[in-house]
């Protein structure tokens, strides 16, 4: 904030009948000193129900009811969650013990958490971190026992592995991104600067510990350490440049336009910066489940199961999800323990990690440590329940799960890294424009076109500005884009892949109840300064002389812009502004 820039006076209250809130400052006139923000929508948190189904005197919530809720006796086990495997620090197991599964269950039906923060329909936070995750910091330490310290030691690594400049949009579960400055600085994205979205905490895991549990539908079922996977002699070593995109990028324009489903960590406020491109060394799915003799007939899918603990409608569990073997089949899914010529990084999943190609970022489990055979997709939440896209009448008051598509493969997106979204951009007839381009599913960015005049005209990114090619990759590109006009312009990006399938215009296209899959065409508003324009270079010389910044835009010019002797000129020369006859 400017602190030079003075408050704005207080708008007069009107005389009108409103209902009084708690804690609420009052005009005389009995109004809330608030009211223009809630005509506006601009505290839409704040707004009661309209329900127009009941009389006017029933309108609204009933102040003060909860309904009935019998008493609860709180519960504890400080034994529950302990370490399960020497070596594995912060690996707690629920899949094989449905008992303390039950007891998990038990503890947290008996306490109250507090509801999600309003990061919707109540300004997001200007903080760093945005959000701090305080349910999920609390469902942990209700749990207790190994878990009540994962937060805090997660978020060390944090701080240990990740660059300074990352922007924290959620401390715990962690979900980071790079500014945008930083996101396409380099093709390949450095390890500090990848974006990261956590599920739940990270776990410290020995590379000499671990091991990988293959089970279910397998011909063979098998324990492989991660020597047996490094032995070349058994698996052929692969190694593969892809972007991993989370589901929820450019997840802020969607909340922008309207909001939807509003949980911290599954629906974090994401910008553009949720992707990143990085080479990873491993070993190939499918070589792996060949070793095991292969699937069974009935196996059709491959459950991946993380070491990181997970909640989800007060039950807790291993973070799971699952891909199709056609999937594997097609030497599509990777084992990988190394990323950027570097052993894979705590917080990305080490020692051990899945990197699913191709499709969204939830789908490429950190911290593998076991992979079932199954007939039918799993039935973990993050599968079934989440990761969902809805048609646009689908919301809070009729969603099913099965109304929605499970998001596997990721669609053709882009977005526009500067200038950046409300910017003043002086120029000679040209905007230099940055951005990236990627497409899911083995499809990969052939043309990415820009626009100046909100997406009437578009002008292609020549082929040399574009970044190198690649199956499983983003293309980052940079180009001048002509632009004559002066004063607020809409610039957009879309792009073409190789199938020619391209993104819709406008975000209510996109738009959808759990807020996933921005891909419609990315679009920012600029100011666009033409200094090529003779009245325009001499204006801002003339800022420029008496030392007065431009921007912002909207603080009045405080000297005149024309003599008095020029303004009687004009009107000699053009006539009077009215006249008689």
């Amino acid at each position: 904030m400017q602190t030079d820039i003075p408050m704005r006076e207080a708008v007069h209250n009107f005389q009108v009948s409103a209902p009084a809130r708690d804690n609420d400052p009052q005009s005389e006139s009995g109004q809330p000193s608030d009211e223009w923000k809630l005509e506006q929508g601009l505290a839409a948190v704040e707004l009661h129900l309209l329900d127009q189904t009941r009389s006017k005197e029933a309108d609204g919530d009933v102040p003060d009811w909860e309904g009935d809720t019998a008493p609860v006796t709180r519960k504890f086990d400080s034994k529950l969650a302990a370490d399960e495997l020497p070596g594995w620090d912060g690996y707690v197991e629920w899949e094989d013990y449905p008992d303390k599964k039950r007891k998990a269950h038990e503890i947290l039906i008996s306490q109250k958490f507090p509801p999600p923060p309003e990061f919707q329909l109540a300004p997001i936070p200007g903080t760093n971190p945005v959000l701090e995750g305080v349910r999920w910091k609390l469902w942990h330490r209700a749990i207790g026992g190994r878990l009540a310290v994962v937060p805090e030691e997660s978020w060390a690594i944090v701080l240990k592995e990740k660059s300074p400049d990352m922007l924290h949009l959620l401390q715990f579960p962690y979900n980071g991104e790079p500014p945008k400055r930083l996101v396409i600085a380099q093709p390949v994205t450095p390890n500090p600067l990848h974006f990261i979205r956590n599920h739940g905490g990270i776990p410290s895991i020995e590379p000499s510990a671990w091991f990988l549990r293959l089970d279910g539908l397998v011909k063979e079922p098998k324990k492989l350490t991660l020597a047996d996977l490094q032995d070349e002699s058994r698996f052929p070593r692969m190694e593969r440049l892809v972007t991993i995109q989370c589901s929820g990028t450019r997840r802020i324009e969607q909340i922008m336009l309207y909001a939807g489903e509003g949980d911290e960590m599954i629906n974090a406020p994401w910008a553009e910066g949720a992707i990143g491109t990085a080479r990873y060394v491993g070993v190939s799915l499918k070589k792996v489940i060949k070793y095991c003799g292969g699937l069974e007939e009935d196996g059709k899918h491959l459950e991946l199961v993380g070491a990181d603990t997970y909640f989800k409608m007060n039950e807790v569990m291993n973070y799971a999800i699952s891909v199709p073997y056609s999937k594997v089949k097609a030497n599509e899914v990777m084992l990988v323990w190394e990323m950027n010529g570097e052993p894979l990084p705590k917080i990305h999943g080490a020692p051990v990690r899945a990197v699913v190609m191709g499709y969204i970022g939830a789908r490429s489990v950190k911290w593998l440590y076991r992979i079932t055979a199954i007939s039918q997709p799993t039935r973990a939440p993050v599968q079934s329940k989440e990761y969902l896209y809805f048609n646009q009448q689908v919301g809070k008051h009729n969603q099913r799960w099965t109304d929605g598509i499970q998001i596997q493969e990721m669609p053709v997106s882009s977005a526009i890294m500067s200038p950046w979204n409300k910017q003043v951009v002086v120029h000679k007839g040209k905007i230099e424009v940055k951005g990236w381009a990627y497409s899911g599913g083995g499809r990969w960015p052939e043309r990415v076109e820009v626009s100046a005049d909100g997406g009437f005209s578009w002008y292609a990114v020549p082929v040399e500005n574009l970044s190198e090619k690649h199956k499983f990759a983003w293309r980052t590109w940079h180009m001048w884009l002509p632009c004559d006009v002066e004063g607020w312009i809409e610039i957009l990006v879309r792009c073409w892949d190789n199938a020619l399938n391209t993104q819709p215009i406008q975000v209510r296209d996109a738009w959808n109840w759990c807020l996933h899959v921005t891909s419609s065409a990315h679009r920012i508003k600029v100011y666009s300064v033409n200094k090529a324009k003779d009245r325009t270079r001499e204006r801002l010389g003339e800022f420029e002389k008496r030392g007065i910044s431009f921007v912002p835009i909207t603080r009045p010019t405080e000297f005149p812009y024309m003599t008095w002797e020029e303004y009687d000129e004009y009107f000699r020369n053009n006539g009077p502004r009215d006249v008689d006859e």
